[in-house]
């Protein structure tokens, strides 16, 4: 069976790119989105009484990431990107369609568009469907899951005085929490866990308009080196 999708709308997000996304969803809370509805949703109607709604889930396309049956095994990042496991077992973005979903928090809803943090969105993701969270049957208290039984250990996060300085700025610039947000993402360490990089070696992640640049001086931190315009 073949099925044809209408997107209801488009993420405008603080992530530029896919490196240095959170790989789940409300990992980060500093990070915002727009979610800006397409005709006819743009409308009161489609939204009304979401506004009594705290969280959201939201179904999209993962428009950046390859996706079809060569994707039957995966590497998740969580297992250290070497192992493989089944497709389904994994929340990979490389899915049979490619289709995500997260759950994220509700900031506002206002006209023709709903204001959203603790997300995982990468700008301009295409938006398929938009469900309220309901606390009573979606949390389940006693559920498990050995490949992911908890949240990964975070790693310590330092600043240059000159990288702190800037992020500050850019900050008060955007209204954006730009240190917390580049600190929680940071934390949980992007970088592929097989690699073992020098401290010579320099990352960097695209967010709004700036792109961070880090190293790592010891196995466990992480320097923020600098935030500095993105090159067009």
């Amino acid at each position: 069976m073949n099925f044809n999708f209408q997107a209801i709308g488009r993420v405008d997000s603080c992530f530029r790119e896919k490196f240095a996304i959170p790989r789940q969803p409300r990992l980060a809370p500093a990070s915002r989105a727009i979610i800006e509805l397409l005709a006819p949703y743009d409308q009161h109607e489609a939204t009304e009484g979401l506004e009594s709604v705290s969280h959201i889930w939201v179904l999209f396309v993962f428009h950046a990431a390859p996706s079809g049956e060569a994707h039957l095994r995966v590497r998740p990042p969580r297992l250290g990107g070497n192992r493989k496991i089944g497709v389904f077992a994994s929340r990979a973005t490389h899915r049979p369609n490619p289709i995500g979903q997260s759950v994220v928090t509700l900031e506002a809803v206002e006209p023709g568009r709903l204001l959203i943090s603790g997300h995982d969105l990468l700008h301009g993701t295409p938006v398929l469907d938009i469900k309220p969270y309901v606390p009573y049957v979606d949390a389940v208290p006693h559920a498990t899951n050995a490949l992911a039984a908890a949240a990964p250990a975070l790693i310590e996060v330092q600043w240059t005085p000159e990288a702190l300085r800037q992020a500050q700025e850019h900050a008060q610039r955007l209204q954006q929490p730009v240190v917390e947000l580049v600190e929680q993402c940071l934390a949980q360490d992007p970088k592929p866990a097989y690699q073992q990089p020098s401290p010579d070696r320099w990352y960097g992640a695209l967010f709004w308009d700036f792109n961070v640049t880090w190293h790592y001086p010891s196995a466990d931190s992480i320097c923020v080196l600098g935030l500095l315009p993105a090159k067009h």
